[in-house]
């Protein structure tokens, strides 16, 4: 309570004058980002999730204290950022598989011992990587995105962050979802566990979903974000611009459609995933 109290009212600071006193505050916060005692949502005991509005506050007000500096690695590969998001300190005790090829945790992120990195990929500060997940390549965890156990993120899927305001839920992804390749998860989506999305799928916060087999259209209502129920198995789609010229030209605009619910043949399709582990 102590932390959350030190970073509220540093946040509120007017000013952008920082001592090591207030720097200390910060690294304390992103300590406990990078060991996942601290996140940026949770679930709580009915299932919802919530955000963690200091803990955002605290993310942000590290661009603040921070100075920009030269994190170069030799003259061919340059880098500039604030100093107090470097890439993350990362060891073999933490028994994260880490493949060679480019990739880049960002101080600040947690990833939990048997995720796999396949490169190049990228999480951002704040971000939550739970057990035995893999992040394929060109696959990108935005900041404060939370990632349930046993995901698998294709190739080029990008999981978009939500830093900004602190009070909007980022985009989560429960336990054992498949995020197939050059899938889009925008806007504090959630996709609940099991679920299933096809390659190209794209979802933000405009996206109607359209169930075939319930018969329903999910929408994001004001004020609470979109949601992909569990167990849905969910494909690109299209649906008809109803009115003249519309018709007349034969166009349509894109959607995301649940074609069915995850069963026995679905689960054995994506344990194909295991044997890359």
């Amino acid at each position: 309570m102590q932390l959350r109290q030190q970073i509220e009212a540093l946040a509120a600071r007017s000013s952008n004058q920082f001592d090591s006193a207030d720097r200390a505050v910060f690294e304390e916060l992103k300590r406990g980002l990078n060991r996942g005692e601290l996140r940026a949502a949770e679930k709580n005991a009915d299932g919802e999730w919530q955000v963690n509005s200091w803990v955002k506050q605290g993310i942000l007000l590290g661009f603040r204290i921070g100075a920009l500096i030269d994190m170069s690695d030799g003259e061919s590969f340059r880098f500039f950022d604030k100093d107090t998001y470097p890439v993350r300190p990362t060891t073999i005790r933490e028994n994260v598989r880490i493949v060679p090829g480019g990739s880049t945790i960002r101080d600040g992120a947690y990833v939990a011992a048997g995720v796999v990195c396949m490169p190049p990929m990228f999480v951002n500060a704040g971000a939550y990587v739970d057990e035995g997940t893999m992040i394929d390549s060109h696959a990108l965890v935005g900041s404060c995105a939370q990632i349930g156990r046993r995901v698998h993120l294709s190739a080029a899927a990008q999981i978009g962050g939500v830093l900004e305001p602190v009070g909007a839920l980022p985009v989560i992804i429960e336990e054992d979802v498949l995020i197939g390749g050059g899938c889009g998860v925008y806007e504090g989506t959630i996709v609940r566990e099991r679920a299933v999305l096809a390659a190209g799928t794209i979802l933000t916060g405009s996206t109607p979903v359209y169930d075939l087999v319930h018969g329903e259209i999910y929408q994001r209502k004001a004020g609470e974000p979109l949601e992909i129920p569990a167990g849905a198995v969910v494909v690109p789609g299209s649906r008809a611009i109803r009115n003249d010229r519309g018709r007349e030209w034969g166009l349509s605009l894109y959607t995301a459609v649940i074609v069915k619910y995850r069963d026995e043949k679905t689960a054995t399709a994506v344990q194909l995933e295991d044997y890359l582990r």
